[in-house]
């Protein structure tokens, strides 16, 4: 059964094992001989309760390691292996270990997670479903939510941390705007499971609606999305060049989609940035040494690990976390106006 609010405790196990609570931290620190009788009862009391011993308190206390699992989208991006250094640094000192993990949207991903005794969960996902980051809330794990999308069903004891992707997006539109472009593309990610964007994904929605608030009228050219890898998406830019409708910038949810956009652009005999800009997502090491130097929106990834550290503390004391907002900021090269 799922845990709940009232999470089982210790004592619990205890009385419907049958034994001492003594004798349950015993077993469960493996630190005494406890009679196998005794120890199988404990055991599968623990298993019945979904019991699950709160290492994280214990660890700030000076009692052992306590593991955090970050899971992304993708695992191999820039952005989240330079997040994963941030957290990494901001958390071993203080007694945690920090592995990283795809998102996957099958049925035993979440039981993973649960019998490997992770006991706090960051979430930096546009494809996981809610429905299993609703039952690792339930599980009574400690999670963080860095939004990149509404959770619109996800309730209950969870932190939000807000990292300024929707306002970076706006901003990166206002740029572009203001240096005269006026027909703008959005590029969407790839992906093979079809995982596109809609208004619930906040670069998108940041798009959108800054769009419509400087009067730019928004249609199906408006957009480059559907596209299963990077050479599908360099087709889509170069026919979205040579169609008959105009486009002077585009607008990229990240930085490795920005790089394509920038040779397809180059290919179609282009000048960048005097007839079309281009903008990325994420400031990555690629986005410096590419030629033309690709402009960008940063987000302060040191903040973001200590927020989320912050959260997942407060969380393990007991207290009801508050939303973190954190701000980006432009990073101006060579590939806008």
């Amino acid at each position: 059964m799922p845990r709940s609010s009232n999470a089982p405790t210790r004592k619990d196990v205890a009385d419907l094992a049958g034994v001492s609570e003594t004798i349950v931290s015993y077993v469960l620190n493996a630190n005494r001989y406890v009679a196998a009788d005794k120890k199988k009862r404990v055991l599968e009391a623990v298993e019945k309760l979904h019991y699950r011993p709160n290492s994280i308190a214990r660890a700030l206390k000076g009692k052992g390691n306590s593991h955090i699992l970050f899971i992304a989208d993708n695992v191999a991006n820039n952005y989240f292996g330079r997040l994963l250094h941030e957290l990494d640094g901001v958390a071993y000192d203080k007694g945690y270990l920090v592995s990283l993990m795809s998102a996957k949207n099958d049925r035993d991903f979440v039981s993973r997670i649960l019998s490997r005794q992770v006991d706090a969960v960051i979430i930096s996902s546009a494809s996981l479903a809610e429905s299993s980051v609703q039952e690792l809330i339930d599980n009574g794990l400690p999670v963080v939510l860095l939004m990149t999308r509404d959770y619109a069903t996800v309730h209950g004891r969870v932190a939000r941390i807000y990292t300024g992707i929707e306002s970076g997006i706006m901003a990166a539109v206002r740029l572009l705007y203001e240096h005269g472009c006026r027909h703008l593309v959005h590029v969407d990610r790839v992906s093979r499971q079809a995982h596109f964007s809609s208004r619930q994904d906040l670069r998108y929605r940041g798009f959108c609606n800054q769009m419509e608030s400087l009067g730019c009228p928004l249609t199906k050219d408006s957009f480059i999305t559907g596209c299963r890898d990077f050479d599908e998406l360099y087709d889509a830019v170069c026919r979205r060049i040579r169609s008959q409708v105009p486009v002077d910038g585009f607008v990229c949810r990240n930085d490795d989609l920005a790089c394509v956009v920038l040779s397809a652009v180059q290919a179609c005999g282009k000048k960048i940035p005097e007839e079309i800009s281009v903008i990325g997502f994420d400031n990555s090491d690629t986005s410096r040494v590419i030629r033309p130097a690709l402009s960008t929106v940063a987000t302060d990834q040191k903040a973001i690990a200590e927020a989320a550290l912050e959260l997942i503390e407060a969380m393990a004391g007991g207290q009801t976390p508050e939303e973190k907002h954190l701000v980006t900021r432009m990073v101006i090269r060579d590939t806008t106006r």
